[in-house]
């Protein structure tokens, strides 16, 4: 099963305050690569480089950031393009969500992704067949 990650949980995997969500992500980032099941977005990556630098308690060095973005890069990426960005415009205007809750949404469909984990989206929704999970209820 093809799995999108969302920004939030890519970043407690280096959330030294968060110990119990950074082992449940780190448990499902590790199972989800090790099936080459793992998608991303350029905003995921974008998003990630912004809040592991800056926003943590114990924020990392942007070198070492950068050489987790381009590991990070290997794996299937959906690019965030003008379709995307107007097919975005669109979900969120239809389902009042925010654009980029509908952004990450949509790079997901886009990306083939059957799961999407989030923890800031309803847990339990289904989205044209994708499955919305959040990892640390």
């Amino acid at each position: 099963m093809k799995s999108f990650f969302d920004t939030n949980v890519l970043v407690y995997l280096f959330d030294q305050d968060s110990p119990r969500k950074k082992t449940v992500a780190q448990k499902i980032f590790e199972k989800d690569a090790s099936g080459g099941a793992i998608l991303l977005s350029t905003q995921v990556l974008q998003e990630f480089y912004v809040t592991v630098t800056r926003k943590l308690g114990q924020p990392l060095k942007p070198e070492k950031a950068l050489g987790v973005i381009r590991k990070l890069a290997v794996l299937p990426v959906v690019v965030v393009d003008t379709s995307l960005v107007l097919s975005a415009v669109q979900r969120s205007q239809k389902d009042s969500i925010s654009f980029w809750d509908s952004l990450i949404i949509d790079a997901a469909l886009k990306g083939g992704a059957q799961r999407l984990w989030s923890e800031d989206l309803q847990h339990g929704r289904t989205v044209n067949g994708m499955q919305i999970e959040n990892p640390f209820l």
